[in-house]
């Protein structure tokens, strides 16, 4: 990760570079939000008034790709091994967005022309690091004084160009903590079945961004509300249907008390309704559809849906920690996905306004036991079992996981008392011998 400070230098030097040419080039878009919100920007985004062309000739074609040409956007590199990057793109106006998803042509304009086929407001501002000033031609400056989310000219326009941008309205309104300006809303709630025509990869990247945050209960019920919830998810319409439904004021209090950053947990709590499903089973087409199926439609990668359903099938397996014998606790502690598990428990209880006694013993269970504890390395493999005169098999298997149990149980400690077990167990059953 580079450091703040070389990326602000970088850009700032791709600007001075751009001048020094005799072209307008400014920061623009979220990098400005979030400088004059007191915070670092992870990134920056420069526009210029520049050709793409230009721009290549400019900084040679080594340290530039062109990763937008048609757009007007070309990414200029850093130095070798340094990781700095940056987006530098033409001023421009947009044509219309037939598909409700990118325009059908650009054409390169003033800044002026540029802010006004953004977005929000708040997005919309540019500022020169020359200078020190920043030039804001939509009301954003006011509007982020004031807390507020608001479309940039026409918000059914704004929309209707770009279905994706009634996610990300969700999504800057509950993670930044603004009101969403009324007009903007209504427009969302308006179209909000279209958001089906994004692609399920932009709709997923938007769900990351919202689950990840600390406001993630304001964006998932923001969504609700606008009705951009249940499209995507419909597997949710019986708890969705009723705003008081139990199940669902639950399920948005544990989103709240969750204190984890893993898109994957937050997942697993606004799906916890719905059974994980069986791995490899067919998708379901109608109501009752499983979280794999919602994973699979949102194109999640395999690891993702596979933590997110594990989580939701071992939802409640912490309850009653404190009775456990060893190797069940074992077991469970020493799956990758057991803190976030844990996680979601103590949030469940959080929620309820209790404390979780099971989650405060496996806390302090964790604190005291060493982690080789949890998982040792097996005494006994199935190669042991053969030189035994054992057949693989069913019975084969149970026997390994018995052995194991007794391992972190604590009943045999060396692979020898292992090995005796295994005869005695399977003295009397000839039947599984070569």
């Amino acid at each position: 990760m580079t450091a703040p400070a070389d990326r602000r230098a970088f850009a700032t030097e791709i600007v001075r570079t751009l001048v020094s040419a005799g072209h307008t080039a400014l920061w623009a878009g979220g990098c400005v939000r979030d400088l004059l919100m007191g915070r670092e920007p992870e990134d920056y985004d420069v526009a210029t008034t520049a050709t793409p062309e230009q721009v290549r000739q400019l900084f040679g074609p080594r340290r530039t790709l062109a990763v937008g040409e048609s757009f007007g956007v070309i990414l200029v590199l850093g130095p070798k091994g340094s990781g700095l990057q940056v987006e530098v793109a033409t001023f421009r106006t947009e044509g219309p967005y037939a598909d409700g998803r990118r325009p059908s042509q650009v054409c390169f304009a003033t800044p002026q022309e540029d802010a006004r086929r953004r977005d929000f407001t708040i997005n919309g501002m540019f500022y020169d690091p020359l200078t020190e000033q920043v030039l804001d031609y939509v009301g954003g400056e006011h509007d982020l004084r004031v807390g507020i989310l608001r479309a940039i000219g026409d918000p059914h326009a704004r929309m209707t160009e770009d279905k994706l941008r009634m996610l990300r309205a969700v999504r800057f309104a509950a993670t930044l903590d603004f009101e969403l300006e009324a007009g903007t809303a209504a427009a969302i709630q308006e179209l909000a079945p279209q958001i089906l025509v994004v692609s399920w990869e932009r709709i997923a990247q938007e769900l990351r961004r919202m689950l990840r945050h600390p406001h993630r209960r304001r964006a998932v019920r923001l969504a609700q509300q606008l009705g951009l919830l249940e499209p995507i998810i419909p597997e949710l319409a019986p708890v969705l249907a009723d705003v008081e439904h139990p199940e669902w004021t639950h399920t948005l209090e544990t989103l709240e008390a969750l204190r984890t950053d893993r898109f994957e947990t937050a997942a697993a709590v606004l799906l916890h309704t719905l059974p994980a499903g069986p791995a490899g089973a067919a998708s379901h087409t109608e109501q009752g559809g499983t979280v794999r199926d919602v994973c699979r439609r949102l194109r999640l990668s395999n690891d993702e849906s596979e933590a997110i359903a594990w989580l939701v099938a071992h939802r409640t397996d912490m309850e009653g920690a404190e009775e456990f014998p060893a190797a069940r606790l074992k077991r469970l502690l020493a799956h990758p996905w057991a803190p976030e598990l844990l996680a979601i428990t103590e949030a469940e209880a959080r929620a309820r306004n209790r404390e979780s006694t099971s989650a405060r013993f496996i806390r302090e269970y964790l604190q005291r036991t060493p982690a080789e504890e949890l998982h040792p390395p097996p005494l006994v493999t199935g190669d042991d079992l053969i030189a035994l005169g054992l057949t693989p098999g069913p019975q084969f298997k149970k026997l390994l996981e018995t052995l194991r149990d007794a391992q972190l149980n604590g009943e045999v400690r060396t692979p020898a008392e292992a090995l005796q077990l295994a005869r005695r167990l399977t003295a009397n059953d000839g039947g599984h011998r070569k």
